[in-house]
């Protein structure tokens, strides 16, 4: 296949397709065969990435979240190390909190969509680039521009910018655009599109069950917005559309059609011809289940190369999965053409983003000074609390019910629903819902957190005590979707539903979910309802502002909050 690297995604001068096929053509077979891996790294053990990048010799690393000092060394380290310079990665969906614990976490994507302005997409792209490009990672796994049509789906929700078409393209063209504006490749995901159906990829090989038609109309469109605003990767997920690979390959049976990181038809004739996507395709994790559910991993392994995939994220065992790849290579199921056509997108991605020139000249290694004063600065904290300010949303509200302040509601009954974070959660913080109670506390509420007790049929603590004891019940929910977990809803206590919001219509009542926009299926006639996106600091005081009437709520839902159900709008 000719690969066309003078024009989008990658622009390369004379002299940058000289160092690519010089590149190229200095490698050995085995050494291509490792650049088609990006792998991971938990630490910054210097033993660790000297192996990585001077054994190995893999294409690239995704970094998990470390200290400032701990991501630095590990760059370094990386880089040092490298022949060739080294695709650091990493999920720079809402922050570069996800790579760096002192990073800024500026907002999810469904914060960001509910601001209603686009510059805010801008903003994330520019905030994450400045402060990720000064510690050297030149490669963002993200935005996520999949569409949230399914409020039960348990890992898109918040991680997407919502359930518009039409917004999803506006800012995800935003994002890509501003983000590699600081030499970091944007990377669209998770094509074909998540979000349609209700299970989980990370799980199963899971299907976007859209008609042709409505495909191009929906995550076409945001695909090829992306494509042609100049985002340089694509990452692929172990998700099946099923009518595009069959109208690409009419032959195929229902049992034949497989997830797209394994559907040359979905990876060619879809996202390389239809959408004219000409820059570097990856996988999504490989260690997740999608793949392995529908083909043996020695078979799956380095079919995902054959069929159009240019990298291959992470390892399921490290020696086992090269000895796959390299078999592949070795008995023609991957030819010697597309293992070049593969490197070659690599090593033009890399000299795309000029890692070959700062590798000469030593800026390709971060400097601890200049990335203290940008990571985590006063500026990005400021434009944290901005979007706070404006992304939260009131989807229902009991008239007359705000302000909240001590002097009408006194007495508070809170009712904590409460999930673990994960590192798939995107930024759910642990205990938000007692940092929350804090604030109201120091704001003078007496605050009473309920405890189910016993009591069953006839032995029930009278509804009178609660009338009597409590002028405003407050529920705080922080049950954010993440990988491994199949549904996220309300779960309530015994006895028959203890915590179940029955006093509503007696004592009023506000409903405060800090990550889970859909919460209203599980609780249809609360009459004030609130998201809020997130529960970084940020986010807890601009609501208090809310609540107490000192600011007003602007956010505007980027998804139907009610569900499609009637009953949840009375």
């Amino acid at each position: 296949m000719r690969i066309d690297l003078r024009n989008n995604p990658f622009y390369l001068s004379d002299k940058d397709i000289e160092w690519v096929n010089d590149m190229l053509s200095s490698m050995t077979e085995a050494e291509k065969i490792s650049q088609l891996f990006c792998l991971i790294t938990y630490t910054d053990d210097k033993e660790y990435l000297k192996f990585l990048a001077g054994k190995l010799k893999v294409g690239g690393v995704m970094t998990r979240t470390m200290s400032l000092d701990e991501l630095i060394n590990t760059v370094s380290g990386l880089q040092e190390n490298s022949r060739v310079p080294m695709l650091i990665s990493a999920n720079l969906e809402a922050g570069l909190n996800q790579a760096c614990s002192e990073g800024t976490r500026v907002g999810c994507e469904m914060g960001i969509a509910a601001t209603d302005d686009v510059k805010y997409a801008r903003v994330l792209g520019r905030v994450i680039g400045e402060e990720a490009s000064a510690l050297g990672i030149n490669w963002a796994f993200a935005p996520i521009i999949d569409i949230d049509y399914n409020f039960r789906n348990p890992i898109t929700n918040t991680r997407t910018f919502g359930s518009d078409p039409d917004r999803v393209s506006e800012f995800g063209k935003a994002y890509v655009e501003e983000i590699q504006k600081y030499g970091i490749a944007a990377s669209i995901k998770h094509f074909p599109g998540d979000g349609v159906d209700e299970r989980d990829q990370h799980l199963l090989a899971s299907v976007n069950s859209l008609s042709v038609d409505e495909w191009d109309k929906t995550f076409g469109k945001a695909y090829k917005t992306s494509i042609e605003a100049g985002a340089k990767t694509v990452m692929v997920g172990h998700i099946m559309q099923p009518a595009w690979s069959k109208k690409l390959n009419p032959s195929l049976k229902d049992e034949d059609i497989m997830p797209a990181l394994i559907a040359p038809e979905l990876l060619n004739g879809l996202l390389r011809e239809h959408l004219g996507f000409n820059g570097l395709i990856v996988t999504d994790s490989s260690t997740m289940a999608g793949m392995g559910t529908v083909m043996p991993r020695e078979k799956a392994v380095p079919m995902t190369i054959a069929a159009g995939c240019d990298m291959f994220l992470f390892t399921k065992n490290l020696e086992e999965d090269m000895k796959f790849m390299a078999d592949g290579v070795k008995n023609g199921v991957i030819t010697h053409e597309r293992l070049d056509d593969a490197v070659t997108r690599i090593l033009a991605l890399k000299a795309s983003l000029k890692l070959h020139e700062k590798q000469r000249d030593g800026s390709i290694m971060p400097d601890r000074e200049r990335a203290k004063a940008i990571v985590g600065c006063s500026e990005h904290k400021k434009i944290s609390r901005e979007i706070a300010d404006k992304s939260i949303t009131l989807v229902k509200e009991q008239k007359g019910v705000f302000p909240i302040t001590p002097e009408r509601y006194k007495r508070i009954l809170v009712y904590k629903k409460e999930g673990k974070a994960s590192a798939v959660s995107a930024g759910i913080i642990e205990g938000s819902a007692d940092r929350l109670i804090s604030r109201l506390k120091k704001e003078g509420f007496e605050i009473t957190v309920f405890e189910p007790g016993g009591g069953w049929e006839g032995m029930a603590t009278p509804v009178k005590e609660v009338y009597e004891n409590y002028d405003l019940i407050i529920y705080i929910a922080n049950l954010a979707t993440k990988s491994n977990q199949t549904v996220v809803r309300l779960e309530w206590a015994e006895p028959m539903g203890a915590d179940v919001p029955v006093y509503m219509n007696s004592v009023p009542t506000v409903f405060i979910s800090l990550e889970n926009p859909y919460h209203l299926i599980d609780v249809p006639r609360i009459k004030t309802f609130i998201n809020t996106y997130g529960s970084t600091d940020e986010i807890l005081n601009a609501l208090m502002d809310k609540l107490s009437g000192k600011s007003d709520f602007t956010g505007v839902s980027p998804v139907d909050a009610f569900c499609g159900k009637w009953d949840t709008r009375l």
